[in-house]
């Protein structure tokens, strides 16, 4: 046995739900969680035969938000999960929180059960920022949740951030890091804001209360070099790390590994399988406990080699890792050449860098990625790179890129 595996468990209940977030999720009913954790219960335990062949090596409870689901629940379902499976000692074991649900008492508890990472929602440190996008917290709650983790043992803290928030400045932003920085984390997790149609934010799109895009990418860039600066190396679009504090758990994702997921909306990649459960959580429960033949499966689909080499593509180029001829064609079983030739094209650019094999966006190349991953997807389908005139023009590029 020598295959790994990653855990997802999807919490989906919070105190109340943030103004940018469209994640499965639920507020104020906190008597149905009794429900789903019976259904995560039996769910794990019905999976122990497709547990059996793997080594757990990294567990990741999501949401939601778990440090609101409670540390006895997420113990127990930690619990039946080495049970049922075979989870390392060393495995990585993360929960997400958010400062005002955190107590010392459940961090103690859940360091004591063998969680060894924590992600913390801190978001900003400005709190009429964090008032204005619905968070409950404020810095302060930041600061102390940072204090209690290190008193339960905590070496492995990660915080996340998000910059463009309507009314943020640039300014904000360097204080927001500043002040991130301060608590020394050993991984911090820095999103730009993505407004999704449906939420309550999404009233600020094309608003001027947001800030311009190129202001934006400032942040971006600020973000970059000052991280670099204190020794967090970047090693996807938005993550950064001390040297050997990556997420584990998220590399899984970006590198074609697999994961088996539970709860409501929860994503797998197992067997060259991609498939996810129905994205309401009565429906997983009632999926999972067989009510009146309820559906529990939403989308199921084998992977073709074709499918596997444009993930790798859009995966592998989100990370500073980057990808390779020799893997691409261990998946694909196809040339390199086409998709190479659009590469030595980006190189030229500045949007690309190639080290002993190996290609990668450089930190300019990761603001205009998304038109460029998508040109190296019809490049691997052999379409003409004539298809995408902006190539000869930087700043179309980067117009596209924001679009």
């Amino acid at each position: 046995m020598d295959k790994t595996l990653g855990i997802y468990i999807h919490l989906p209940f919070c105190a109340s739900r943030c103004q940018y977030c469209d994640f499965c999720s639920t507020t104020g009913e906190p008597r149905k969680m009794s429900k789903y954790q019976e259904a995560l219960i039996t769910h794990i335990r019905e999976s122990t035969q497709a547990l059996s062949p793997y080594l757990i090596d990294t567990v990741y409870f999501g949401g939601g938000t778990p440090s609101f689901y409670g540390a006895k629940r997420i113990v127990e379902l930690l619990t039946e999960l080495k049970t049922c499976g075979n989870v390392l000692k060393s495995a990585e074991i993360t929960v997400e929180c958010n400062p005002d649900s955190m107590k010392l008492w459940d961090l103690k508890a859940l360091r004591k059960a063998g969680v060894n990472r924590l992600s913390i929602g801190m978001q900003s440190a400005n709190d009429d920022i964090l008032k204005l996008i619905g968070r409950r917290h404020n810095f302060a709650q930041v600061e102390k949740g940072v204090e209690m983790a290190r008193k339960a043992g905590f070496d492995n803290i990660s915080l996340d951030l998000i910059y463009g928030l309507p009314s943020q400045t640039p300014g904000d932003w360097a204080d927001s890091l500043s002040h991130a920085l301060a608590l020394k984390p050993e991984h911090l997790s820095c999103y730009g804001l993505k407004l999704e149609e449906g939420t309550p934010m999404y009233k600020y799109k094309d608003s001027p209360f947001l800030p311009t895009d190129d202001e934006q990418a400032d942040m971006y860039l600020y973000t970059v070099e000052t991280l670099q600066s204190f020794g967090y190396a970047q090693y996807e679009i938005s993550n950064f790390a001390l040297r050997g504090y990556e997420s584990r758990h998220n590399l899984k994702y970006w590198m074609l590994d697999e994961y088996m997921s539970f709860g409501a909306s929860a994503h797998s990649f197992v067997s060259d399988t991609r498939y996810s459960y129905v994205a309401d959580m009565q429906g997983y429960v009632d999926g999972v406990m067989g009510v009146n033949g309820a559906k529990l499966l939403d989308e199921f689909e084998p992977c073709t080699p074709q499918s596997l080499a444009a993930e790798y593509l859009m995966l592998g180029m989100r990370t500073t890792r980057g990808i390779s001829r020799e893997e691409y064609r261990s998946i694909y079983l196809s040339e390199f050449d086409d998709v190479e030739r659009l590469l030595q094209k980006y190189v030229k650019k500045g949007w690309a860098a190639e080290e002993k094999g190996r290609w990668h966006f450089t930190t300019t190349g990761f603001l205009v990625s998304n038109p460029l991953i998508g040109a190296l997807m019809e490049a691997q389908a052999q379409q003409k790179i004539s298809a995408f005139p902006w190539l000869g023009d930087d700043d179309e590029a980067a117009t596209a890129a924001r679009e």
